[in-house]
């Protein structure tokens, strides 16, 4: 069972993906399970075969605990699977096709909230979890939806109260003149559809992510008493949840994404956040968290960080403000940036060193791309 956070104990196996036998790939979802941020998909990390599932479904398992035995996949043994797949006949697709399917997590919430399965049609063959909650009375989904929001919430809480408790924080801010960049997008989106265009969101975390390569001490984890940087950057974007608590599932591979791709893959990462679709590497891998708070008129935001990651960087809302422009005094648009940094792994003139090469790409919108 890997951790899904710092905060995280134990976490119940809902669902596998996979049986003994089969052959699975690098990436591949293979389970389900249920932690205090909702359901999350467990990706296998190397190429095999499933030897032995070592847990039955709705399992609580600690973290650590073994879930399943995979063995390394020779060429023979990938073939041999292979050539099994193929040999499966005709009638027996077919059969498979027309039986209609559900999934333990779904069956058991079904009997949860007594809900008819026979009122549900099956989506390609296999009735969701989420057609279960859609039909659920409505005193049942709204109590639920309390016992998830109290769960979460008292996640967040263990997780801060650890970052307070272990980690020294410094922090830094710095005004950043907009104006540059947010002219540049309007430029950029002047051609294109809505669904093409590039929200300042997408800038901002394109900004950090190529900082980050100029100043790489801030990207990485604080792990057994020294610092352990990271190669990889994926940062953990902060989403509000549309009923309540805060996820920040990782941006994976941020640094091999250019502005568009980081378009799209933060749309995508927002949209499967708020229906629940999470993958385990999503919540694992980040190296550094970014938060903004713009959206909400907040001027400037201190986080905490995420242990045991090093740093946060933090946006507030891009506003009409002074600025001085070679002795002369104008209205620019302005957005408050800072950064809170583990003190134990860096200090103040490394987290300066970042807030100037953020600024300075901000001033260069162009070399975002």
């Amino acid at each position: 069972m890997p951790s899904l956070g710092a905060d995280m104990e134990s976490a119940v196996l809902m669902e596998w993906h996979v049986k003994e036998g089969d052959a699975v790939k690098k990436g591949q979802i293979i389970a389900e399970v249920e932690t205090s941020k909702g359901v999350i998909e467990i990706e296998v990390f190397e190429d095999g075969i499933v030897k032995k599932l070592l847990v039955a479904p709705e399992t609580d398992c600690k973290v650590g605990m073994p879930l399943a035995i995979i063995a390394s996949a020779d060429d023979t043994m990938a073939q041999t699977e292979k050539t099994k797949q193929k040999s499966i006949t005709k009638e027996q697709n077919l059969a498979q096709e027309e039986r209609i399917k559900i999934s333990p997590a779904a069956r058991k919430r079904a009997v949860e909230l007594g809900v008819d399965l026979n009122q549900i049609t099956p989506i390609e063959g296999v009735i969701q979890l989420s057609q279960i909650e859609a039909v659920a009375p409505t005193k049942e989904k709204s109590a639920d939806k309390e016992k998830f929001k109290d769960g979460m919430r008292q996640a967040i809480a263990a997780a801060m109260s650890r970052s307070n408790a272990e980690i020294p924080h410094y922090y830094l801010a710095t005004s950043i003149n907009m104006t540059p960049a947010l002219e540049y997008l309007k430029e950029l989106n002047r051609e294109r559809n809505i669904n093409e265009r590039i929200l300042p969101v997408a800038l901002l975390v394109r900004a950090v992510v190529l900082s980050l390569k100029e100043v790489p001490q801030l990207n990485g984890f604080w792990q057994d008493s020294e610092m352990q940087l990271s190669k990889e950057i994926h940062p953990g974007i902060a989403i509000a949840l549309r009923g309540g608590g805060l996820i920040t599932p990782a941006l994976v591979d941020a640094q091999e994404m250019s502005l568009d791709d980081t378009m799209h893959s933060l749309s995508e990462l927002i949209t499967r956040t708020r229906t629940g679709k999470l993958r385990s590497s999503e919540m694992t891998q980040q190296t550094i968290t970014i938060t903004n708070l713009g959206d909400l008129g907040v001027e400037s935001v201190y986080g905490v960080i995420y242990p045991p990651q090093l740093a946060i960087v933090g946006f507030g809302a891009i506003m009409n403000k002074p600025w001085a422009e070679k002795d002369a005094l104008c209205v620019r648009k302005v957005m408050s940036a800072t950064l809170a940094g583990d003190h134990r792994a860096t200090d103040g003139r490394i987290g300066a060193l970042f807030l100037d090469k953020l600024n300075r790409y901000l001033q260069k919108p162009e070399e975002l791309l």
